[in-house]
């Protein structure tokens, strides 16, 4: 009986190993391939896919983590290995770390509260509010989203051209999150959200960040997917000791490390081809090297030649030119549920509207406006197709926390030093609005008050108060003091209240119009007391202005242009002095900036004003002199000559700026200036003969996380003099 019953298990097993047999003849076994984490390393993938793609390899399932679901994630979603090494040569390394928003997707508003404040502490119920990481990977997200722009109607990962998973972390219960449908851009997003660098990201109601954190070689789930043979690519390191745990790279990479590596024996068992690229010499933020990374994944890949060999297939990855359809044909927009904004300020925010066709670099710009309002936690967007339209689904985390402190500090030679003090009250009195008030203090006492509020398509509204005051030596010209006095020091104080509306186009642009009414009090402590005060006024006035700003930043520009051109009409003076009469005063001031050979900034600027009627009040004269201060008035800077050197109620100003930048954020330039100011100069051609004014000055600039710190030295052939200009800090 035992001999029949061994017998038949002999027969049994054969039959069954005759069978697989012919499994292994007739059908292609399915190839996996799994890529670990490892920040700026995993561009090393990029190599490796390089190489499987020469050798005519079939990929059918693709494994995930961090920059490993990146990486797999545009491949599995029909990119070549060439296309991502093109696409990753032209992302910016800082702005991947920075979520990085261009400067143009601003408005006025925002511009300004990036250019003043060198530090920002958020606020909760009167408690010190941190956020929960450095940046919120919206400009990651907007990346991954225009590359997957092609399969945004796939929401289920094994429906892609190449089946795909990736792995996140659950920051609740620490449990391993397999994310294999959805938005991909978003799950790769998750997939990489390391801790502390990104903020978490929120799926499915789970808050998600970086899944090297739980598994970060994802092997043994590729496994279970049923794939027959793997191919895996490690970039993780081994465990640093102390003395290499230096800079926040690298102990962020041991913290992202500390969970797998332990099991890395078990795992490598599971796979049949292991290549492990030489990447010690760089680190997870290493992205500026990346053709080298990318090169030590080719050279790792060839080391397993002979193995991979045995795969080829020849088949040929197709070239999808998925860069070739630049637009999008809007359908319906859903904004979701908003609780403190409208869905016309997200509409304005956009600058396009639902049954639009758009170019892709506008949406894009549209949803970076979107983003520069810093008003959201995060935003996320998908596509469903609607017939020949994609829906746009707009997914926003309002931001709890509206109130801030922020601070700066500044000197230069007209106001001196002044530290800066701003609280900032979001959603203070109805939605959309922002109440801002900045108070300096050090030499010269300064404030500056903002309500503001913004109805994105429609005219917005806006209150201003702001005071103004510093002691300097004043012309005769400008006070009017009689003869026999040239100079003479003088306390000058400036208080102008303002109501006025405006709208925005393009986030570059904006016109407006309002109301102002100033009151000027200028005296001087060394004259009799009789004699002391040369204006104590009121002076009321209508205004009209516009606005344009394309500069790639403020100080120290690349490129782009700026206008901004004012005419306001005096209309009434409680009249101090007894010899006032309406009048008008026009002015403007443009520039355009051009950089060449990457080294070398050419900036042109011009400028000029003149006043229209029977003026006799000396106070609003242009005046002209100095480096260094934000302009106040009709006070102008003019490099050659000092503060308030020059005076006349008409001026044209130009120079040119000749910038050159030594190494990474350090500047030397130098510039020239030209000018005709007096009075009523446009009333003749005078305005256009040699000009009577010049200056030259050459200067060393550095920008710091306070602002610019600046030293210039300048001259003036006509008179000879030598001045030297110190600033530090962001001007206010």
């Amino acid at each position: 009986m035992k001999k029949i019953i061994l017998f038949l298990s002999l027969l049994m097993i054969s039959q069954i190993s005759f069978a697989q047999d012919s499994i292994t003849k007739n059908k292609k076994p399915k190839i996996g391939l799994v890529l670990s984490g490892g920040g700026a390393k995993g561009l090393a993938h990029i190599g490796v896919l390089k190489v499987i793609d020469s050798l005519g390899i079939k990929i059918d399932y693709i494994g995930g983590t961090s920059m490993g679901a990146i990486i797999g994630g545009l491949y599995a979603s029909g990119y070549s290995a060439t296309e991502l090494d093109s696409i990753f040569k032209l992302v910016d390394a800082d702005a991947l770390l920075q979520d990085f928003t261009p400067r143009d997707s601003k408005t006025f508003y925002e511009k300004r509260n990036d250019e003043i404040y060198a530090v920002t502490l958020p606020f909760k119920n009167f408690k010190l509010s941190l956020p929960s990481a450095l940046s919120k990977g919206f400009y990651n997200f907007n990346l991954l989203s225009r590359l997957t722009m092609h399969v945004s109607d796939i929401k289920d990962f094994k429906k892609l051209p190449i089946p795909f998973f990736c792995i996140a972390t659950d920051v609740e219960s620490g449990e391993e999150i397999i994310l294999e449908s959805g938005v991909l851009a978003k799950a790769m997003v998750a997939s990489s959200a390391l801790p502390t660098l990104y903020n978490p990201i929120e799926i499915e109601e789970k808050l998600l960040v970086d899944g090297g954190v739980v598994n970060n070689y994802p092997v043994e789930v590729l496994r279970k997917k049923g794939a027959d043979i793997v191919i895996g690519v490690d970039v993780q390191e081994g465990l640093k000791t102390k003395e290499n745990l230096n800079g926040v790279a690298n102990v962020l990479s041991q913290i992202s490390n500390l969970a797998t590596l332990e099991k890395m024996k078990e795992k490598i068992e599971l796979t049949d081809i292991y290549i492990k690229p030489d990447i010690r010499a760089y680190s997870i933020i290493s992205f500026e090297k990346g053709q080298e990374i990318i090169l030590e994944g080719v050279k790792a890949t060839n080391k397993e030649i002979t193995s991979l060999k045995k795969l080829t297939s020849n088949y040929k990855k197709p070239f999808l030119n998925l860069f070739k359809k630049d637009s999008i044909q809007i359908g319906n927009i859903h904004t979701g549920n908003l609780r403190n904004y409208t869905r016309s300020y997200v509409l304005g925010k956009l600058r396009f509207k639902p049954n639009s066709t758009i170019r892709y670099k506008n949406f894009k710009k549209g949803m970076n406006n979107l983003n520069a309002s810093q008003n959201f936690d995060a935003i996320f967007y998908s596509f469903e197709n609607n017939q020949e339209k994609k829906d746009l689904i707009i997914e926003v985390k309002e931001k709890e926390v509206n109130t801030f402190l922020k601070f700066g500090a500044h000197y230069d030679g007209l106001f001196k030093s002044g530290a800066l003090i701003n609280f900032t009250q979001k959603k203070l009195l109805t939605k959309n609005d922002v109440f801002s008030f900045d108070l300096v203090l050090g030499d010269n006492f300064r404030y500056n008050l903002n309500y503001y509020i913004d109805n994105g398509f429609h005219w917005s509204i806006g209150l201003n108060s702001k005071l103004y005051t510093f002691n300097k030596n004043a012309p005769k010209l400008l006070l009017e003091v009689g003869e026999g006095i040239n100079t003479i020091n003088v306390d000058y104080s400036d208080m102008s209240h303002q109501f006025y509306i405006q709208t925005v186009f393009a986030q570059k642009g904006s016109i407006g119009a309002g109301a102002e009414l100033k009151h000027l009090k200028i005296k001087s402590e060394t004259l009799a007391a009789s004699n002391s005060v040369f204006d104590k006024s009121d002076y009321m006035s209508l205004f009209g202005f516009a606005k344009f700003d394309s500069f790639d930043k403020k100080y120290f520009p690349k490129k782009g242009g700026y206008f901004n051109g004012e005419i306001k009409s005096f209309v009434y003076s409680k009249n101090y002095n007894d010899n006032y009469d309406n009048f008008s005063i026009v002015k403007a001031d443009m520039a355009i900036v051009q950089t060449f050979f990457n080294k070398i900034t050419l900036k042109a600027q011009s400028e000029g004003g003149f006043a229209i009627g029977e003026r006799s009040v000396g106070v609003f004269d242009f005046a002209i002199g100095g480096h260094g201060f934000t302009n106040v008035n009709n006070i102008r800077p003019f490099l050659g000559y000092d503060f308030l050197d020059l005076i006349g109620d008409s001026y044209i100003k130009g120079s040119v700026v000749v910038d050159y930048t030594l190494i990474k954020k350090h500047h030397v330039n130098f510039t020239a200036n030209f000018a005709n100011i007096g009075t009523n100069i446009f009333e003749n051609d005078t305005w256009i003969s040699k000009p009577k004014y010049s200056g030259y000055g050459f200067g060393y600039g550095y920008e710091t996380v306070i602002g610019p710190i600046e030293i210039k030295h300048s001259w003036s052939p006509e008179t000879r003099k030598h001045f030297t200009w110190f600033t530090v800090g962001f001007y206010f």
